[in-house]
């Protein structure tokens, strides 16, 4: 579903008592503002870190951005993605990624890299798939929720996918990146498969996947993770499958991933699943 059209606008932050107008806006493109619709929800009565373009003489709103952690356009025109420059620029970086529906990010980043550039790194397309039935391969039954006594394994999957995938290691600049895994086990959004320890007794995790979004009706898979030495055994696609299964069980029935399109096996393996693509987003990582 495209975005209504609309007439410029300055923009105006959104407080508590907007947090209604905005699922509204919101709801119409479910997928694409899942990101954006998470941090909504756990909006306060305060001032938030969503700024929305309005409908002249009115408090509709007809575009929106999350500013915090990562910068999220959803829906603005070109007026307005200037307008949306202007601001995020006055008040200085704030996030480490642009990221969202590809036409929104890769315009913003457009008026924002002079300032802000050069990125680490633009990924200009990424597919936006979503499957909403169950899927079409068998799912992998020793793949299940972790277990908060399990964070001690999980940790060096997730840390060894994001150093993968972003390019350093989250590990080194705090303790933010540790708790929001351990958040993840303790809420039963984190699935794994465990298999024997390379260097010695024990367990390791040779599978990860998060539902690292909820909001809307929509369950966005990030993190997904194979140890290297288990690549190319067939592991990713059963055990997606498993994922999904219970994700559409236990949180909503319509799922949802983003994947770069220079990963064409990743692409391959989630079209096997069941997944369906529906749209192009891209990152800018800063």
């Amino acid at each position: 579903m495209r975005w209504p059209s609309r007439s410029t606008t300055a923009l105006r932050r959104l407080y508590g008592a907007d947090k209604s107008r905005a699922i509204e806006f919101l709801d119409r493109n479910p997928v694409d503002s899942v990101l954006a619709r998470a941090n909504v929800d756990r909006m306060g009565i305060g001032p938030s870190s969503a700024l929305a373009q309005l409908a002249p003489g009115s408090r509709d709103i007809q575009a929106l951005a999350w500013d915090s952690g990562n910068l999220i356009p959803l829906g603005f025109d070109s007026d307005g993605l200037e307008s949306l420059a202007n601001t995020v620029l006055g008040h200085g970086k704030l996030g480490g990624s642009l990221v969202g529906p590809a036409d929104q990010v890769l315009s913003l980043w457009d008026l924002l890299q002079y300032t802000w550039g050069p990125a680490r790194e633009v990924r200009p397309r990424q597919f936006s798939m979503v499957i909403d039935h169950p899927p079409l391969l068998e799912p992998d039954p020793e793949v299940r929720p972790a277990r908060p006594a399990e964070h001690g394994l999980v940790l060096p999957a997730s840390v060894a996918m994001f150093t993968e995938e972003v390019g350093y290691d989250p590990t080194a600049y705090g303790n933010s990146y540790a708790s929001r895994a351990a958040r993840l086990i303790r809420d039963g959004m984190t699935y794994v498969k465990l298999g024997p320890a390379l260097d010695g007794p024990g367990s390791r995790v040779i599978f990860k996947a998060d539902v690292g979004a909820l909001a809307g009706g929509v369950s966005q898979i990030q993190g997904v993770w194979v140890a290297p030495d288990m690549r190319n055994r067939g592991i990713g696609g059963a055990a997606m499958a498993s994922v999904v299964d219970q994700v559409r069980a236990t949180f909503s029935p319509l799922v949802a991933l983003y994947v770069n399109d220079f990963n064409p096996a990743a692409v391959k393996v989630y079209q096997r699943v069941g997944f369906r693509i529906v749209g192009e987003w891209a990152t800018v990582l800063l």
